[in-house]
């Protein structure tokens, strides 16, 4: 596969491939997204790129911009066969990865490579690493040799050590699923339109956390009643009181997973659109846009700030997924997050 292959994550293969092109590759960088399989695909993608010997596409220093797809590096690599790359996959029942399988990858790592341009390591499922392996990996991220990528796949960013977080270069794949139906794309409208227009101080933050938490409390509302119509306690009214009991956990346990997914696709279309917040601060062209239709509410706000405050924003929304991922209030959560952005 080549990065053609991906016509729905058009916009952060667009960011990959500017990266190629200026020579600014991250030493990490952490992708994230609902599929784990595509979050693979496109990072064998990039360790094809990276080592293609007869890439189609070329920056003027020389540097690919896209793999060939046929050449004996990017074969190799396609089927995980590539001395130069490495891949790291929880293992054992309780799928984790181990201190010793870190160790072991980052022995590899140090090492030069063996034919080709790069070292590329890849962990599948980071957010399985165990807190000792996590640690262990740090070091390497923050002094990694050179001539090397580190890729950290997840598709539960929440779950990642904030301190591994931090260090690596976050690109989220969400692809379609970060774009919302109407009803949720009004919703964003009107949050847009007020942090454009955001008075200084408390009041504008409140207004802002208040239509948040209608959006979420609607989105609730809305799960609680169709999960409770498809439950077989709507059907059944004479059951044995422990299956009772049985379908009611089971159904509270649906509502819960359901909602929880519902919020974090809200928020995540938020940090979307601080994304598009961002890229304006860099005065980049609206075909970077994730919302164009929200262009001049992104373009009010990135006229109020800098990128490091853009960037900043970015965080706070991250690190407001990881808490809410805990045990902590959901409404302090959120209130903390929004208090802190930079608007």
């Amino acid at each position: 596969m080549s990065f053609a292959d991906f016509p729905e994550q058009t916009r952060v293969v667009q960011l990959l491939q500017r990266s190629l092109e200026r020579g600014r590759l991250a030493h990490a960088y952490l992708f994230s997204g609902n599929d784990l399989d595509e979050l693979e695909a496109v990072a064998k993608t990039v360790a094809k790129t990276l080592n293609c010997q007869s890439p189609p596409r070329k920056t003027a220093a020389g540097l690919p911009l896209d793999s060939c797809d046929q050449c004996s590096s990017c074969r190799r690599t396609e089927s995980c066969n590539h001395p130069d790359v490495s891949w790291l996959r929880p293992e054992s029942k309780s799928r984790i990865i181990t201190i010793d399988q870190v160790r072991e990858l980052l022995q590899t790592v140090n090492l030069k490579p063996t034919e080709a341009e790069f070292k590329v390591a890849i962990l599948v499922a980071a957010d399985r690493l165990k807190v000792e392996a996590a640690n262990a990996f740090l070091k390497t991220l923050e002094e990694p040799p050179k001539k090397s990528i580190l890729i950290l796949l997840t598709t539960e960013p929440q779950r990642i050590l904030e301190t591994i977080v931090s260090r690596c270069l976050r690109l989220s794949f969400a692809g379609e699923s970060a774009r919302m139906g109407q009803a949720q794309a009004g919703w964003l409208l009107g949050f847009s339109e007020i942090a454009a227009n955001e008075q200084r101080g408390l009041l504008g933050r409140y207004r802002l956390l208040g239509a948040l938490m209608k959006n979420l409390a609607e989105q609730k509302e809305s799960v609680e009643k169709d999960l409770t119509a498809r439950s077989p306690l709507e059907r059944y009214d004479d059951v044995d009181p422990k299956l009772r009991e049985k379908w009611e956990d089971e159904l509270a346990a649906a509502i819960e997973a359901e909602y929880r997914r519902r919020r974090a696709d809200l928020l995540l279309a938020l940090e979307w659109w601080l994304r598009d917040v961002w890229t304006q601060t860099l005065n980049a062209g609206s075909e970077m846009l994730t919302f164009p239709q929200f262009q001049n509410a992104a373009q009010a706000v990135a006229n109020r700030i800098s990128s490091a405050d853009a960037v900043n924003n970015l965080e706070v929304v991250e690190q407001t997924q990881r808490l809410l991922g805990s045990n902590v209030q959901e409404a302090l959560a959120l209130e903390v997050g929004l208090l802190k952005l930079k608007l």
